[in-house]
C-alpha cells in the first residue's frame, strides 16, 4: 500500500471520527433533559431492606398519615363500590415504597368493601392489587411480605373473601402504567410531591438544596412549572386508566401558605442544607457540590391542587383538605419511653430513610454519617424551640363520565 493511499485513509478516518464526535455532542444536547429524568428514576427511592436506616423501620409519620386519612379513603371506596358493584376491584397503590404502609392502605380498602358488601348481601369481589414504584424500589422486601399479609388479613376477616392477588408495576407514575379503563381505585400517599426530574434551573440555587427565601425567582418558577407539568400529566394518565366513575385518593406532602417558600413547606430541607453548609465551612464538602444539588420535590398548597385538577378537567373534587402532623411521629402520650424522647434523632432517621439515596448519588457515601449526625443536633435544637409539623394535602377525586 502506497504512502499516498495511507494518508488518504487517515484523512478519511479523521473526518469520520470528527463526524462521530459531532453526532455524539448533538445527541447529548438533544437528550440532556431525558438523561436528567433517567438519573432521578435511578436514584429516587427510599432506603430498602429492614435494617436500622430502612424506610420500612422509619416511616411512622407516613403510617399515621394513612390512618388520619382513613375516613376519606373509606368514603371514596364505598361510593365506588355502591355505584358499580364490580365483580372484581382493581386497586393500585402508587409510590408504594418497601415498608408495611402499603399493606396498611390496601387492607383498609379491602376491609371497607367487605364490610359494605356484607351489609348489602353481596358476594365478595375479587381483589386485584397493583403495587407501583420506580424500578429502583426494593420490591423484593414487599413481595416477601405478601404471604404474611394475606394470612393476617384472613385472620381479621370474619368470613371468606376474595381472592386477593398482587402484582408489582415498576415505572414512573408520570407516564401510563395500566391498560385503558382497567383500574377502579388509585391510592397514593406521600409520593406525588416528588417530581419527575430536578427542574431545569436558569440560575444557581446558591446555598440551598430546595426552594428557599433566598432562592432566585427563576428557581421558584422552575419548581412551580415542573410540578404543574408533572401533576397534570399524572391526572391525564390516570384518567385514561380508570373506569368511568373510578376514584382516587391522593395525600401529598404540601403546605397551607400561598407562598411556595413558606416555612411549612420548605423548613425540613432548609435545616438539612444548614448541616451541609456547616461541613462546607470545615472543608468537608465542596461548595460547588452543594450549589449543584437540588431536591426533586414540590410541596403544593390545596389551592394549587384544586386549580390543576379543574384545568386538566378529567376529575371532580369530592373532598380537599389540609391536615397537620408533628415532625416527630412519636410525639404523643403513647410513646413515653426514653428511646422515643429525642425527636431530633427520630426525625433525622426518618429523613435519612427518604433522602440518603439522593445524597449518596451526589455527594458519595463518605458524608452520610456526619451529615445526619449534624442534622440530628439541628433538628433537636429547633424542635425544642418551635412548633414543627408536616402539612398533608388530601384530595379525593372521581373520574368524570
Amino acid at each position: 500500500m502506497g504512502l499516498e493511499h495511507i494518508e488518504h485513509n487517515t484523512q478519511n478516518q479523521g473526518k469520520a471520527d470528527q463526524l462521530i464526535r459531532l453526532c455524539f455532542i448533538k445527541r447529548k444536547q438533544e437528550t440532556k433533559g431525558k438523561l436528567r429524568v433517567m438519573e432521578v428514576i435511578d436514584v429516587l427511592r427510599m432506603n430498602g431492606g429492614i435494617g436500622d436506616t430502612s424506610y420500612a423501620n422509619n416511616s411512622l409519620v407516613q403510617q399515621k398519615v394513612i390512618l388520619m386519612t382513613r375516613p376519606i379513603t373509606e368514603a371514596a371506596i364505598t361510593d365506588l363500590y355502591c355505584s358499580l358493584f364490580p365483580k372484581s376491584i382493581s386497586i393500585a397503590d402508587l409510590g408504594c415504597s418497601s415498608g408495611p404502609n402499603t399493606f396498611l392502605a390496601v387492607s383498609e380498602l379491602i376491609k371497607t368493601v367487605e364490610k359494605k358488601r356484607k351489609i348489602l348481601g353481596q358476594k365478595s369481589p375479587e381483589y386485584h392489587v397493583y403495587l407501583n414504584d420506580l424500578p429502583s424500589n426494593d420490591f423484593n422486601t414487599i413481595f416477601k411480605s405478601v404471604p404474611r399479609f394475606q394470612e393476617n388479613l384472613k385472620l381479621q376477616m370474619e368470613s371468606e373473601f376474595g381472592p386477593c392477588v398482587f402484582a408489582g408495576v415498576p415505572g414512573s407514575f408520570y407516564q401510563r402504567l395500566f391498560p385503558a379503563k382497567s383500574l377502579h381505585f388509585f391510592h397514593s400517599s406521600y409520593s406525588l410531591q416528588w417530581l419527575s426530574q430536578v427542574p431545569e434551573l436558569e440560575e444557581v440555587n446558591k446555598g440551598n438544596i430546595y426552594m428557599a427565601c433566598s432562592s432566585p425567582p427563576s428557581v421558584i418558577k422552575a419548581y412551580i412549572d415542573q410540578f404543574e407539568k408533572d401533576f397534570s400529566t399524572f391526572l391525564s394518565c390516570r384518567a385514561e386508566e380508570l373506569v368511568t366513575g373510578g376514584r382516587m385518593v391522593l395525600t401529598i406532602l404540601g403546605r397551607k401558605s400561598v407562598d411556595p417558600c413558606s416555612k411549612d413547606g420548605c423548613y425540613i430541607w432548609d435545616l438539612l442544607a444548614l448541616a451541609l453548609k456547616q461541613m462546607i465551612s470545615e472543608g468537608l464538602i465542596e461548595e460547588t457540590k452543594l450549589d449543584s444539588f437540588n431536591i426533586p420535590q414540590y410541596t403544593p398548597s390545596p389551592a394549587e391542587v384544586r386549580s390543576l385538577v379543574e384545568m386538566e378537567g378529567s376529575f371532580t373534587v369530592d373532598r380537599l383538605e389540609a391536615t397537620e402532623i408533628h415532625w416527630n411521629a412519636h410525639d404523643s402520650e403513647y410513646f413515653e419511653f426514653d428511646e422515643f424522647k429525642d425527636g431530633g434523632y427520630n426525625v433525622a432517621k426518618c429523613m435519612r430513610a427518604v433522602a440518603e439515596p439522593l445524597l449518596v448519588s451526589h455527594f458519595g457515601e463518605g458524608i452520610i454519617e456526619e451529615v445526619f449526625s449534624r442534622y440530628k443536633k439541628i433538628l433537636s435544637d429547633r424542635m425544642s424551640k418551635e412548633k414543627t409539623q408536616f402539612i398533608n394535602v388530601i384530595v379525593s377525586l372521581a373520574k368524570r363520565a
